[in-house]
């Protein structure tokens, strides 16, 4: 059962058909109760008119043998009094339930002639008719009744008229409901043959229509699994030339497989980078340490202590690297800018710091490096001057390294972020690094929340910014030690 329901257009399909079956078998309830009800009240005021029409002749005194009421075929009339003792029927009528007495033969009692006698001896004008003779409204019972053989089933309406010579009377008179049960029967069968038909096309329409609807999605999974199974990023799934929810949810894996791509492209590009940088100071090393064991008096000391120590930094750069990339979060604490500025341009000689006391939320030892990578760069490409400028600029914290070099050229201030990227290929290793500074330095703020652009100074060198959201009290409400 899980398996056969397990797809979504079977659960639509299923889902839809059920709705439309609750939906079916209430309206159709509600239908038949009220055609039921309809011609069930149709049938009481046929019935109470036959009746009222009885009590009214009773009222005038008209004898009950020449009741024109009891001459009706299809219409059941018994007359009871008081005591619930049957005085006349119809003529027709064997059997009989529902009126509260079963006697369909008259008792005994006064002849037609003594109630003429009687009449005729009564003050009262035979023409006349009080109208308060006959009480008000009618109660109403279903039942049987037998005519000539044949047995249906009646409404019931029974009316009582207050007789001078009688006393009270009860009229019942019934009405067929034949029509009734005729009716609700055809709109019953009606129901048990259309209903399932419809829920039949409802099931395959819906069925249809879901199956057409989930067709790109198929054919994006089908896609996504050949590119699993290929491991082509550069391939593709379909997009429909719709502007549904299918297409937009193709587009955006589109989308997640170009970034999905370049990120893997990155990734190898760094590993081949890193992996090329790493064996240009191990093979010097290695060269240095084999030239040493085979002559200890030729051993270049600091020679291998400087690629041991620019192996070392490599490794730290590559290793900070790999944790950004991994998203780690910079740790929540505030940090002074002005005085992390000063401290990075302790000892360097041409850097002049003018700093005001601004704080950002992040990584001291993280941001840290990001100023000490800036003033690196600046220092390799400065002549006589390095300035560092720390001020508030809105809701930011600007962080500028400007120097006095030559400066860059538009084409290459975006170009420079990218790891292991030099301007300058007559450059050495020792002098230009591995190009991964500026890298590292733009990673760091990115993941502070802030940005790193490369411009043009006011001497005509280079100019870098660090701009740095405000930690939460410089923003003007309650600020969070812990917040990042």
């Amino acid at each position: 059962m899980s398996r056969l329901f397990g797809s979504v257009r079977s659960r639509a399909t299923l889902g839809a058909t059920l709705v439309v079956a609750v939906a079916l078998v209430a309206a159709g309830t509600a239908l038949l109760l009220s055609l039921r009800a309809n011609l069930t009240g149709e049938a009481g005021t046929r019935a109470e008119r036959s009746a009222q029409a009885v009590a009214s002749e009773l009222a005038a005194r008209t004898p009950l043998d020449k009741l024109s009421g009891l001459d009706a075929e299809d219409t059941p009339v018994q007359i009871t009094d008081e005591d619930g003792v049957l005085l006349a029927a119809s003529e027709d009528l064997e059997r009989i339930t529902g009126t509260g007495t079963s006697e369909v033969t008259p008792a005994p009692g006064r002849s037609d002639a003594d109630d003429d006698r009687d009449g005729d001896d009564d003050d009262r004008d035979d023409d006349s008719l009080d109208p308060d003779e006959i009480a008000p409204g009618a109660s109403f019972t279903n039942g049987t009744a037998t005519i000539d053989g044949d047995t249906e089933d009646y409404r019931f309406a029974a009316v009582e008229v207050e007789t001078p010579d009688r006393g009270r009377l009860t009229v019942h008179a019934g009405a067929p409901l034949a029509a009734e049960h005729s009716a609700v029967g055809t709109a019953l069968t009606a129901m048990l043959i259309g209903f399932p038909l419809l829920l039949g096309v409802v099931a395959a329409v819906t069925w249809l229509v879901t199956g057409r609807a989930l067709r790109p999605v198929e054919g994006i999974r089908r896609e996504m699994a050949a590119i699993t199974a290929s491991e082509d990023l550069r391939r593709r799934v379909p997009e429909p030339a719709t502007h549904d929810e299918i297409a937009r949810l193709a587009r955006t894996t589109n989308a997640t497989l170009a970034a999905l791509e370049a990120s893997v492209e990155r990734q190898r590009a760094f590993v081949a980078d890193a992996s090329h940088e790493l064996r240009s100071p191990i093979a010097s090393l290695r060269t240095q340490l084999e030239v040493a064991a085979a002559h200890p008096e030729l051993l270049d000391l600091d020679g291998a202590v400087e690629d041991t120590v620019r192996l070392q930094n490599l490794a730290a750069d590559l290793l900070l690297l790999a944790r950004l990339d991994a998203g780690e979060r910079p740790a929540g604490t505030r940090v002074d800018l002005a005085a992390l500025a000063r401290e990075a341009a302790a000892g360097r000689e041409r850097v002049t710091v003018e700093a005001e006391p601004v704080e950002v939320s992040g990584s001291r030892g993280q941001l840290g490096r990001v100023l000490a990578n800036l003033l690196d760069n600046a220092e390799r490409h400065a002549r006589e001057r390095i300035t560092v400028t720390v001020r508030r600029e809105g809701g930011e914290a600007v962080v500028g390294v400007a120097d006095d070099g030559e400066g860059l050229a538009e084409a290459d201030r975006e170009r420079i972020f990218e790891r292991f990227v030099r301007l300058d290929a007559a450059r050495s290793r020792d002098d230009g690094g591995a190009g991964l500074g500026l890298a590292i330095a733009r990673d760091v703020a990115v993941r502070h929340g802030g940005t790193l652009t490369a411009g043009a100074a006011p001497a005509g060198g280079a100019l870098f910014e660090l701009r740095l959201p405000l930690a939460g009290a410089d923003r003007g409400h309650a600020s969070d030690p812990d917040r990042p």
